[in-house]
């Protein structure tokens, strides 16, 4: 075993990624690494569904916002029940650019970042997001995600 490998091994286990240490690192290769991109592309894509929100976030998520405020999945899947509100500014449409995924057996990291771009034409607004994935049953979710604001330069 090389130092950089038994380094990296020993950086993810203080920092409590628990994941997989046997399974190498695939960065965006692989049926997985492509199936998560096109999982978090749909999402981005029909972020204003309330089926796409109940596939994507397992039912343990813990989700860290850019706000700061944490909250689950009951939390989220609550807001398409509660009765539309007078929505404040224009219609956001959101997209991911520099998406990296790396499996790790059954869970995977995806990081990029998330472009929100009005619809009147307003400056976009811009987070770095980090979502980790298990695969269960045969299907990735993700487990936890953190969303940071990137200030505006």
């Amino acid at each position: 075993m090389t130092n950089v490998r038994l380094c990296g091994w020993i950086a993810a286990f203080i920092t409590g990624v628990s994941v997989s240490l046997a399974a190498p690192a695939v960065a965006a290769s692989g049926n997985d690494a492509e199936e998560l991109e096109a999982l978090l592309q749909d999402f981005l894509a029909h972020a204003d569904e309330r089926e796409t929100h109940d596939r994507f976030w397992a039912d343990d998520l813990v989700y860290t916002s850019s706000n700061g405020t944490r909250f689950g999945k009951p939390e989220i899947m609550a807001g398409f029940s509660e009765p539309a509100a007078d929505e404040d500014g224009p219609a956001i449409e959101y997209t991911g650019e520099d998406v990296k995924v790396q499996v790790f057996g059954t869970a995977a990291v995806v990081t990029f970042k998330l472009v929100g771009t009005p619809g009147d034409g307003s400056p976009a607004l811009y987070y770095y997001n980090t979502g980790t994935f298990l695969k269960r049953d045969g299907e990735w979710r993700a487990v936890a995600w953190q969303a940071t604001v990137i200030p505006a330069s």
